[in-house]
């Protein structure tokens, strides 16, 4: 696998002549595409360099320790470092997901369970915004559904990051996330103390850089207009603000409400369509790739149960990676990342076996 790091190299020098070229950061998104190469290959050049360092530092120790036996007690520790270093950088070298620096929108939609699913989905709500504003993330909500509880119905968020490396990107993150949710907990709407189960559907795009990456012609497009409405069907809109877009090519239909400006709501509408339209176009390229190309946590069945969170025994179980701890309250307050990095990791320990031929 170490052969491929001389190309990489190479490239990265490519790569920092190419932003020290004014003509590049005219163009504002090949300018984000290179800073991004850059930011992910400067990570390859430090693990590389680290690799060489701890090889010659434990060449030396061997040698040192031939004429004094002094030395030789280095030895294992630097073998230590030298594998750790090796491992970094393997890592590193396998394939990554050509989105991974991409911000996100996501989805949570209400499913079995009534209105304890709802509630579910606003607290699930509130612990991707926990969440991401502890990696420094901005969020935007663009549509909301309110049940009539307070809980959700569906609501739409959009997830920004600030870091051009793509290892640190929000999509590298949160496109784990995608599948079903289970919730064991007694609801807010049990007067008997009984432990219900129900289930909350969330969704993850990967969000379009630049609006002309998918094209998207007007004459594809039904587009509606209607009256918002409230929880329980109340009117909140004297005029037909709120807006249904149909793709009709793929048949995906996205509908807008939450601004008072049916252009707001088209907008981002659009937003949405052009994610879900970029999703669709990778899912049907992953189904084409091979095994070794494909993540094998992140998988495309969205009705699959990733995840459950019993609240009696405050413990997260996550189905795909054998992930289980009994901190669901800290959790809930936005403490994914130990969750997120099983995901990572089996993950990549999948794609390293694929690559080496064993599945």
């Amino acid at each position: 696998m170490f052969e491929s790091v001389k190309s990489l190299l190479d490239e990265h020098r490519a790569v920092q002549e190419e932003l020290s070229d004014p003509a590049v950061h005219a163009d504002a998104a090949r300018a984000k595409r290179a800073n991004r190469r850059y930011a992910e290959l400067s990570r390859v050049v430090a693990a590389h360099d680290a690799w060489l360092a701890a090889s010659d530092d434990l060449a030396a120790a061997r040698e040192l320790a031939r004429e004094d036996e002094a030395f030789a007690d280095e030895v294992p520790t630097l073998e230590q470092s030298l594998e750790q270093a090796q491992e970094r950088l393997r890592r590193l070298l396998i394939p990554r997901d050509p989105d991974d620096a991409r911000d996100v929108i996501m989805e949570i939609k209400a499913g079995e369970g009534g209105a304890e699913s709802a509630l579910f989905a606003a607290d699930l709500l509130r612990m991707y915004l926990q969440f991401a504003a502890a990696q420094g993330w901005k969020t935007e909500m663009l549509e909301r559904d309110e049940s009539d509880l307070g809980g959700y119905k569906n609501v739409q968020v959009a997830i920004k990051g600030s870091s051009a490396d793509p290892a640190q990107g929000v999509w590298a993150h949160l496109k784990y996330e995608g599948g079903v949710h289970r919730v064991q907990r007694v609801p807010a709407t049990e007067s008997q103390g009984r432990i219900h189960t129900s289930t909350t559907g969330v969704l993850v795009f990967p969000e379009v850089d630049e609006p002309d990456e998918v094209q998207i012609s007007p004459n594809d497009l039904k587009i509606d207009v209607f009256r918002s409405s409230g929880p329980g069907g109340q009117s909140v809109n004297t005029t037909d603000s709120a807006v249904r877009i149909t793709h009709l090519p793929t048949g995906i239909v996205v509908s807008m409400q939450n601004e008072k400006s049916q252009l707001q709501n088209r907008e981002a509408g659009m937003r949405v369509l052009r994610a879900r339209i970029l999703a669709k176009q990778q899912e049907e390229l992953d189904a084409a790739a091979s095994d070794a190309r494909k993540s094998q946590i992140r998988g495309m069945d969205r009705s699959e149960r990733i995840r459950t969170y019993n609240f009696p025994e405050n413990r997260i179980a996550d189905h795909r990676t054998g992930y289980k701890a009994y901190n669901l309250d800290q959790v809930m307050d936005g403490a994914l990342t130990p969750v997120i990095e099983s995901c990572i990791s089996a993950d990549e320990e999948a794609r390293l076996a694929a690559l080496a031929g064993d599945i």
